[in-house]
């Protein structure tokens, strides 16, 4: 479907490219589609001789002094992370990033999601140590001050739970805001030593296949992780955004598996042992290992050692929480991302999928990290459901929720004792907007 629409600001045609008033991608650039993006968002802009320049109260005494570390002004003091445990009972606590507050595809360090069982350990970096053992030539004993001496690498690389997202597993939509549903990724630039560095230095066995990395928290958290992973592109990550890891976030150092989920990805990393097999360890053979549902043909079966996060996007702008005011032209804008490699392509439906429009990609689109798509709509003040399907260069991309739940069940589906067994969910998200402008979660 594509049709041609003006605003009756300026009489600038903007090509409708899919149902439901989503404008074609090129109305993002020049200034002419500025104006039309621009037109019926319901911003009051008056003319500047409307009215004198006045001063505000800022601009006429001298502010504050810069502090050692800088924080976000008070008026943004809504722009934080929500947490499951906020009085910290001895119990695993989780802290889900605002993506609805956010723009762009860089995770602020003290927005970035967490998950920890234990609590937060108080580490002292001159004490830690990292062991390398186990079918090595040459064990090997690293401090942190050592690593520090070997030639550093940055990427950016997203991190995702492996449980984000597990509300879509509901029988009902559950009625909560993106930060609820999706809060559990988070994007950073991490800088460290590569691990296949390390590696060669010790020697490896040719008998190893894998190796197990462990935590030096309370719960010692640990993973088996194929040798071959560890080869490639993992990193000792000392730096998240330029500055040393946030202490929940694995302060002083974290095992980074780009592209695999977050709970392989092993915080206040103490030991790497390469071993024959894996471990099955309680988190990999009790927690993150996924029983079939019962009716299906896969029943008796289960998933284990799913490693990838598979390509997934969710519209972020607008989302549950947010309002539009008036009818007029918005901005969908949303994050893509796969474990596999780099975001090619996000199309965007208005009328719950029936129609598809392609965004467009904010570069510069990096493997493994978020990708900002973005695409006019002119709302007309009627109902819609908005959707975004990402694809990855390898050419997946993600299903639609019914076609994913019939695979892999839904909460109702299951026994009780195994609803908690619900991970690696990426199908695509629907936003209803009715005609008050209220958004709100939906399946369709």
């Amino acid at each position: 479907m594509r049709r041609l629409t003006k605003t009756p600001d300026d009489g600038n045609a903007v090509e409708q490219v899919a149902g439901n008033g989503l404008l074609h991608r090129r109305a993002l650039l020049g200034t002419a589609a500025l104006g039309v993006v621009g037109a019926g968002i319901g911003i009051n802009a008056t003319g500047a001789a409307a009215e004198p320049l006045i001063e505000p109260p800022w601009g006429l005494q001298i502010g504050d002094n810069a502090p050692p570390y800088q924080t976000p002004s008070k008026f943004a003091k809504n722009v934080v992370r929500t947490l499951t445990n906020p009085d910290f009972q001895p119990r695993s606590s989780i802290a889900r990033t605002p993506h609805h507050l956010l723009e762009g595809t860089t995770t602020p360090n003290g927005l970035h999601f967490t998950i920890v069982h234990t609590g937060v350990p108080d580490i002292d970096p001159r004490a830690h140590k990292l062991l390398i053992h186990g079918l090595v030539k040459r064990p090997l004993v690293f401090t942190f001050d050592a690593l520090l001496r070997y030639p550093m690498t940055s990427r950016p690389a997203f991190v995702e739970c492996g449980g984000n997202s597990a509300p879509l597993f509901s029988p009902k939509p559950i009625q909560a805001d993106l930060q609820a549903l999706h809060g559990l990724a988070s994007c950073a630039e991490w800088t460290g030593v590569k691990l296949s560095a390390l590696l060669d230095e010790c020697g490896i066995d040719p008998g190893a296949k894998w190796f197990i990395a462990e935590g030096a928290d309370a719960p010692h958290l640990m993973r088996s992780v194929p040798l071959s992973k560890g080869l490639d592109d993992a990193m000792i990550a000392l730096y998240q955004n330029g500055e040393p890891l946030m202490p929940g976030n694995g302060f002083p150092m974290r095992l980074l598996l780009p592209g695999w989920e977050g709970n392989l990805n092993i915080k206040y990393l103490r030991r790497i042992k390469l071993v024959a097999e894996p471990a099955m360890s309680f988190w990999e053979s009790q927690v993150y290992t996924e029983p079939m549902p019962l009716q299906s043909e896969a029943r008796g079966k289960a998933y284990q050692f799913t490693f990838l996060n598979e390509v997934k996007s969710f519209i972020t702008h607008p989302s549950p929480g947010h309002e539009l005011k008036q009818p007029g032209v918005y901005e969908i804008s949303g994050i893509a991302y796969s474990g596999r490699g780099k975001i090619t392509k996000v199309m965007v439906s208005a009328d719950g999928g029936r129609s598809w429009a392609e965004a467009a990609l904010q570069g510069p689109v990096m493997s493994k990290a978020f990708t900002r798509f973005r695409l006019p709509w002119r709302w007309n003040g009627g109902p819609a459901i908005l959707q975004s399907r990402a694809w990855d260069d390898q050419g997946h991309s993600q299903p639609t929720r019914a076609a994913f739940i019939a695979e892999r069940g839904q909460l109702d589906a299951m026994p009780s004792v195994l609803a908690f067994k619900n991970h690696h969910i990426n199908t695509i998200t629907s936003w209803a907007v009715d005609p008050h402008g209220t958004v709100k979660h939906v399946y369709a």
